[in-house]
């Protein structure tokens, strides 16, 4: 079956692509970039810095209530924004995809006992098991972090790959590959995930903002990663209690956080809009 022709990506769309290009970029090589300040470096300590500086040549962004070059721990914040999100795609993708492509291939008693787990999972309140992980091990760790939230991530990509894979399950080259006899192992692996990929593609982008969003509201409650680590929701967390001075730590971070999710969710909307069923690989 041939593959649909996909939509043509607009100016505004590529516009999104790039600014999360440069966001990517930046978190992964923030340490190489020209001219970048230390993150945590409190010039008022040595005389040669001010609070609350507004933006300027030397502070492009200004500076927070501690001093510290807000361009700087905005860039090295991404990282915090991308290991979180990036943890929660991948662990979704490879485990929920893989289950939801199973179970909604081979259905039975195997889909019975995994979207019962599923079903577990989605109704645990994941708030409630991240203060109990970071209470246990006693520190608010990054990658305890990203690891509680990809696990709880792995559910709604199940469910996602089993409406799909149930959907492709019935398509014509896979009762073809039944009737010729074809194991059903080959035909998970060449067809039914395959044809998953594109949708779960789709979907990783918008529940990346969605996982962004929820680290940058925890960060904010003080329940993601420990300062001075530079985060988002942080960030604009230590700027609130000093906004009648200084407005900018709080807008910076805020825009920027803004626009990641906006241009996720853009770039998801297009990718939805332009996959198609992959052809027969059998």
């Amino acid at each position: 079956m041939a593959a649909g022709t996909g939509s043509r990506m607009s100016f505004f769309t590529r516009i999104c692509a790039g600014w999360l290009i440069v966001i990517v970029l930046g978190a992964i090589f923030a340490d190489l970039i020209p001219g970048l300040k230390d993150p945590n470096y409190q010039g008022f300590l040595f005389g040669d810095g001010a609070t609350n500086e507004r933006p300027s040549w030397n502070h492009l962004m200004g500076t927070d209530n501690n001093s510290r070059d807000i361009l700087a721990r905005i860039v090295y914040g991404a990282r915090v924004s991308l290991v979180v999100s990036m943890t929660a795609v991948v662990m979704g993708s490879v485990f929920g995809g893989f289950f939801g492509a199973l179970v909604g291939f081979v259905r039975g008693k195997t889909d019975a006992t995994i979207m019962a787990a599923v079903d577990v999972i989605l109704a645990f309140p994941g708030l409630v098991l991240l203060l109990t992980v970071v209470t246990l091990l006693g520190r608010r760790d990054l990658m305890v972090i990203a690891a509680v939230v990809g696990f709880l991530s792995i559910p709604p990509y199940t469910r996602v790959a089993r409406a799909t894979a149930l959907a492709v399950s019935r398509r014509e080259f896979v009762m073809a590959a039944r009737a010729i006899g074809t194991r059903k192992r080959t035909i998970l692996f060449r067809e039914i995930i395959p044809n998953c990929l594109p949708t779960l593609m789709a979907f990783a982008l918008v529940n990346a903002a969605v996982i962004i969003l929820l680290e940058g509201a925890l960060a904010f409650l003080g329940l993601s990663v420990e300062p001075p680590t530079a985060s988002w929701g942080n960030m604009v967390n230590a700027a609130r209690v000093d906004l009648t001075i200084n407005v900018w730590p709080a807008i910076w971070p805020s825009l920027a956080l803004v626009f990641t999710v906006y241009s996720l969710n853009n770039v998801g909307d297009h990718l939805r809009r332009s996959k198609a069923v992959r052809s027969a690989a059998l």
